[in-house]
């Protein structure tokens, strides 16, 4: 166990008492979000980003040490275990590794090497490698002629009989090659060559064919420059059948090592020997090395992505409210209409309806008029509009709608990725039991411009639509990850206990979605909660979820005024003593007045000595300081707010040069896709984001963010703009 902290300590470049603080965290059950905001002390303030990849690491390493505890025991009960294997083992650092020393003593199939074995010509083997043997090797094969030796059932079975010597010589020389490509010694250094100097290279399977593939139709690359988007799309591009690929390798530097280190000098042997090498690389070595190291890229790649992908959906959860105004969510179509809701500040579905203004129907005026009648009689403020099909032309009809108010009106394009998954699914049948499938996605693009949070948790997280290859990589693992991230999103805004829907106290940490149904059901019974405390009297909900969760569950007008902060249940006393020593109780956080003055006080508090004081930890202290300096306060308040927007821009009106602002709606690997407010939105390449030199775009930019761009490129014939963030 200390070998697999020690291990994490030093690639995550922390301290060894911090991985075993959170180790032991981890295996007392408590979540993530839990040890990141209330066992900062124990863990030295290690972030949930930090705490997950410990979490990952972990778990690989602790199967990796079973793994090669099973690889002993079974080498060790075929008698054949020694100190160099077992030294071997104890240093692999991967599944790997450790797979490519077992590999000689894997039960195998039936292989040419198996049968030579079951026909007794090992020992043949074994004369041919030791190459001392000056007698001619035809003379020494024709001892091993059984023939004549076996019984009339036997000489049947051709698995059995040696009938000539070259058959002997040929079933000794199978044996060795498989020999051969079973040392893990030559995979090793096979694979590091390969890493080194072996190049990806793709051939179209047909050139005259049109594909988002032609750029691979006749490439090559070396492996150790590829980057992962690309060995993504070259998978792609190889599955749906428009490339093949092959890795080319330094195929005679192999060789030759291998030579060198089984060839003693010319002999007899040499070139049978020569040829097996050969017959090695060909037939066994090369299939199963390509598989392991396009299967490794690919593993890698997928990390990558899915890593952007995380970032990705964390900004977009975090995406600022708008709160307190009523909007209208506008969900375009062509022939079936657009779909009309509106919803009030709280979120409450106050009118729904169908509009016509695109084509084929066209009915600008019709739309227009009653469109306009909702905006008066709901006071609707915003409209959001969503970004799919037939959404410029609703845009250019919102716009000059608008100019047709006496109302202070602006509208938002958001992103409706997922809003059709969301529509037909159950929980939306649960919500909206009387309304009709399609204008669900109109309230859900409405309430994404009010709560992004709230609403986005609804959604598979993979049909959120800001990843990259998302549908390409390992599901299981993308699940976790985005599970992950949502967890951390939820538990870092808070939840408020009484309005919330069951999806997104699911992802309250230390609620599962038994225990947040039995929540909402325990609302419904009793109303509101009055305070933290009464969870308990939740079915399910025992004294280990409650520590769990409590924090991160705000009460905003209970008995308590503690509870719209989150400062956990089990720091109060302090947190109260702390506001008696400054001349305040928990009931000033109520009062504006006397918050400005608790504010300045907190200022003044010497955090090293009141902690002592209240036997309370440092970072502990510093954390309750802040919650109480801004009470109830939502972090996302100082994300980027939505770009507000009045008037419609064509792609036609760019020209090359304009300064624009955008909002970023996806950040990949090579770049950021950034809504200019046209139909398209236009990409800034990695290498238009900064005059420096960066590895990533998301060290410059993440999604969400509100940024000045410089158009550089148009493309009307492919309807795609490049941009400048030089400006």
């Amino acid at each position: 166990m200390d070998k697999i902290n020690t291990t994490i300590a030093q690639e995550l470049q922390i301290k060894e008492t911090q991985v075993e603080a959170a180790v032991k965290l981890i295996d007392e059950g408590n979540t993530i979000p839990f040890i990141a905001r209330y066992r900062k002390e124990a863990t030295g303030g290690l972030s949930d980003e930090t705490l997950r990849t410990l979490g990952e690491r972990l778990n690989y390493l602790r199967n990796l040490e079973q793994r090669k505890e099973e690889v002993i025991k079974s080498i060790e009960e075929q008698g054949k275990l020694t100190d160099e294997i077992l030294q071997a083992v104890a240093i692999s650092k991967t599944l790997a590794e450790v797979e490519d020393i077992y590999r000689p003593y894997k039960q195998k199939k039936k292989t040419r090497a198996t049968i030579a074995k079951a026909k007794g010509l090992e020992p043949l083997a074994q004369i041919i490698i030791e190459q001392t043997e000056t007698t001619p090797l035809e003379e020494i094969a024709k001892q091993y002629i059984n023939i004549d030796k076996l019984d009339e059932k036997d000489k049947q079975n051709k698995d059995k009989v040696v009938k000539t010597a070259e058959e002997a010589i040929q079933g000794a020389l199978d044996i060795i090659a498989e020999n051969i490509s079973d040392n893990s010694k030559y995979r090793k250094e096979i694979k590091r060559q390969c890493y080194r100097e072996a190049q990806i290279a793709t051939k179209a399977t047909d050139e005259e064919q049109k594909s988002n593939y032609e750029m691979y139709y006749d490439k090559q690359e070396p492996i150790k420059y590829i980057p992962s988007h690309r060995i993504l799309a070259i998978n792609r591009g190889e599955k749906e059948n428009y490339i093949k690929v092959k890795i080319q390798k330094p195929e005679e530097k192999i060789i030759n090592y291998i030579e060198r280190d089984i060839i003693k000098g010319e002999t007899q042997f040499t070139q049978k020997l020569q040829e097996t090498i050969l017959d090695s690389f060909k037939r066994l070595i090369e299939p199963s090395i390509d598989r392991e190291i396009r299967s490794d890229l690919t593993e890698k790649a997928e990390e990558k992505a899915i890593k952007v992908f995380g970032q990705n959906a964390k900004q977009l959860l975090l995406g600022a409210p708008i709160k307190g105004k009523t909007v209208m969510g506008f969900d375009p179509a062509y022939r079936t209409g657009c779909k009309i809701a509106v919803i009030d500040e709280t979120g409450k579905v106050l009118d729904y309806t169908t509009v016509y203004p695109t084509e084929p129907q066209n009915d600008t005026e019709g739309a227009k008029k009653e469109l306009l009648k909702l905006i008066e009689k709901d006071k609707i403020d915003m409209i959001a509009i969503g970004n799919g099909t037939a959404s410029r032309e609703s845009e250019m009809f919102v716009s000059d709608m608008i100019k047709e108010t006496d109302r202070d009106m602006h509208y938002v394009i958001v992103s409706e990725a997922g809003a059709s998954v969301y529509s037909a699914s159950k929980l939306a049948t649960e919500e909206y039991p009387d309304i009709n499938v399609s204008i669900r996605g109109a309230i859900s693009i409405a309430r994404r411009l009010q709560d992004p949070l709230a609403e986005l948790v609804k959604i598979d997280p993979k049909a959120i639509g800001v990843g990259q290859y998302q549908h390409d990589v390992n599901q299981k693992k993308l699940s976790e990850s985005l599970t992950g991230v949502v967890e951390d999103s939820v538990n870092k805004v808070g939840v408020d206990v009484n309005t919330a829907t069951p999806s997104l106290l699911s992802y309250v940490s230390g609620i599962n979605s038994t225990i947040a149904k039995n929540i909402v059901k325990y609302r419904d019974e009793n109303g509101k909660l009055k305070n933290r405390k009464e969870l308990l009297k939740v079915p399910k909900l025992g004294k280990v979820a409650f520590e769990q969760c409590a924090g991160f569950l705000r009460i905003l007008d209970g008995d308590n005024p503690l509870e719209i902060t989150a400062v956990h249940p089990e720091s109060y006393e302090q947190t109260e003593k702390l506001l008696s020593k400054l001349g305040f109780n928990k009931n000033d956080l109520k009062d504006k007045e006397k918050l400005q003055d608790l504010k300045q006080k907190l200022k003044t508090v010497n955090v090293e000595q009141t902690a002592k004081e209240l036997e309370i930890g440092e970072m502990t202290l510093a954390d309750i300081i802040a919650e109480l300096s801004k009470p109830g306060r939502d972090p996302r308040e100082d994300m980027p707010k939505p770009v507000l927007r009045s008037d419609v821009l064509k792609l036609e009106d760019l020209k090359e040069g304009m300064i624009l602002t955008g909002t970023v709606r996806n950040v990949i690997d090579f770049g950021a896709f950034v809504d200019i407010g046209v139909k398209h939105d236009g990409l800034v390449h990695i290498s238009e984001m900064s005059d420096k030199y960066i590895k990533t775009p998301s060290e410059i930019v993440s999604v969400g963010d509100v940024i000045k761009v410089k158009v550089i490129k148009i493309d009307l014939e492919r309807q795609k703009v490049g941009l400048s963030m030089k400006i």
